[in-house]
């Protein structure tokens, strides 16, 4: 004889429990974006290979974040983290450091020796790639992957362009700029250097069957400044070059840098390596609307470099320089207030932006220059078939960061483009917004600080200044991730549905059984990463 149903006592077996026509509303799982990816230019699944650093699956989480940017040693040193700034743990306490973790897997490829997989057969198109900064680099890598055969010319004796001679090895070791770039050539990417290119169009005809221009911006602007003929001025894009080819300028003991970005800060800083008793930069403007970084300004004065805000050059002459004083009106630009002061120099170097050498693109059909920069579309294709521009040489940010971005936009929008098709753009999902997060469930965990040299000894020589983490410290980084708007097996689901309606299917894996759930929309107030939505009954 059976059991009345209102005694059974096997979940789900009785009727009494099927709640599910109760509803208004029901829960879905979502997968949402995480400000960090949302906001890394290079286009990097931070949230993904956070996830996989954080289970201690080290070379996995390399493998994920070099989907994207083939570059994280190098990027987990000088990438400026917007990632970080858009970060929705720093509401919480601090945002995560995740550019510590993305160095540590950087150098934990390095030491072990990790390679790039390339399966794609070889797919019988050559490219060509006109400069090894990292624009050209990113290009490279992922053309390669993709079965084609590619060629980097660069105009230099070395590869890497800019982080090469723009970025100080204070900051960048040239050890690691080598090891991440031979990686990219062990997948077959040739690198020509002392090769310049003399016209894109002839390049084209050469027989490559696309033309990607990441030429940088290695031309140092000059702006007109009334000197004597003593005067000792040089830009510092020239400055920085020369260092780094080992055959640096004689500035003397007494150096002003002219201008307000990263460039002018690296400079003065070089230039107290070189021997400067006194480096002292000069903006026109005040700390509030300096374009440089804050960890760049920072650094800089902890090395003794001396910022003079609000002020301009007016004259330079063997041995002095005169500055007026300068203040902002009720815009924000500068004006001259008639008030000036003589200042020992004996070099005045001028950081005041850099422009891009546009020669190799005279005479090329259908290309359009704007502001002394390529014009693209956007797949980053000029006017003329064939032919692509990225990086410092289109309109845009100017960071390393940005131009590994276009590297891989390009080398997919070419890839396509190769194969008579159009490169086409998956969704982007929803933003994961701090409001969505259900904060209670993570406990305080204050970010570890990368340590630093000394301030007055590292002034001295070029050893990096920032350290990495170690293993424990990058396990924890990782770890502080919220993973923001994306469910990552927590199990408050399963553990708070009051009636079961959470069934588990696989390790970390859930779905709703809509037959007992009644829509009370707990187990989404309680998602402390905001994975659920409620959302309206269908009819």
């Amino acid at each position: 004889m059976s059991k009345p149903f209102a005694i059974t006592l096997d979940v789900g077996s009785s009727l009494a429990n099927h709640t599910g026509s109760w509803r208004t509303e029901r829960p879905v799982y979502v997968h949402r974006l995480p400000p960090c990816n949302d906001a890394c230019p290079a286009g990097e699944d931070v949230q993904g290979w956070l996830y996989d650093g954080e289970a201690g699956n080290y070379e996995s989480a390399w493998r994920h974040l070099t989907r994207d940017n083939p570059l994280p040693a190098i990027m987990g040193r000088i990438c400026y983290h917007p990632c970080q700034t858009a970060c929705n743990r720093d509401e919480l306490d601090e945002a995560v450091g995740i550019n510590s973790v993305e160095r540590f897997l950087g150098d934990q490829a390095i030491s072990q020796g990790w390679q790039f997989i390339k399966d794609a057969a070889p797919s019988g198109k050559k490219v060509l790639v006109v400069g090894s900064g990292p624009s050209g680099l990113s290009a490279a890598f992922h053309l390669a992957l993709q079965g084609h055969e590619v060629t980097i010319r660069e105009s230099a004796a070395e590869s890497g362009g800019m982080m090469r001679y723009g970025i100080p090895a204070y900051r960048l070791p040239r050890d690691v700029l080598d090891a991440e770039i031979s990686r990219i050539t062990n997948l077959g990417v040739t690198i020509e250097c002392n090769s310049k290119v003399e016209s894109a169009e002839s390049a084209l005809e050469e027989g490559f069957n696309a033309v990607f221009l990441a030429i940088g911006a290695h031309i140092g602007k000059r702006a007109y400044i009334p000197a004597g003929d003593s005067a000792h001025v040089l830009d510092a894009v020239s400055m920085l070059h020369m260092t780094a080819e080992g055959d640096p300028p004689l500035l003397g003991r007494r150096v002003i840098v002219y201008g307000g970005g990263n460039t002018a800060l690296d400079a003065a800083r070089t230039a107290r390596r070189l021997g400067a008793n006194e480096a002292v930069v000069v903006y026109r403007r005040n700390r509030e609307k300096m374009p440089a970084h804050d960890i760049e300004v920072n650094e800089a004065v902890d090395e003794g470099v001396i910022m003079r805000w609000l002020s301009t050059i007016s004259w330079v002459d063997d041995g002095l320089v005169t500055v007026e004083k300068m203040e902002l009106d009720e815009k924000g630009f500068p004006r001259p207030i008639g008030e000036f002061e003589t200042l020992e120099a004996d070099s005045v170097i001028l950081a005041l932006g850099q422009d891009v050498d546009l020669s190799l693109v005279d005479g090329a059909e259908g290309v359009a220059i704007d502001d002394g920069v390529i014009q693209v579309d956007n797949f980053l294709m000029t006017g003329r078939d064939g032919l692509f521009a990225g990086g410092d040489a289109v309109p845009g940010e100017r960071t390393a960061t940005n131009a590994i971005g276009h590297g891989k936009q390009a080398a997919r929008a070419i890839d396509a483009w190769l194969r008579g098709e159009k490169f086409v753009h998956a969704p982007r999902p929803a933003l994961a917004t701090f409001d969505r997060l259900n904060t209670w469930y993570y406990s305080d965990a204050p970010k570890t600080v990368r340590a630093k040299l000394d301030s007055v000894r590292r002034a001295t020589n070029f050893a990096e200044v920032v350290q990495g983490l170690d293993e424990e410290t990058a396990l924890f980084e990782a770890r502080r991730c919220l993973s923001c708007g994306n469910c990552f097996s927590c199990d408050n689901c399963f553990g708070v549905c009051p009636d079961n309606a959470v069934v588990k299917i696989g390790e970390g894996n859930y779905e709703f059984n809509l037959d007992y759930c009644k829509g009370c929309g707990i187990c989404a107030v309680e998602c402390p990463s905001g994975a659920i939505d409620m959302e309206p009954e269908r009819s």
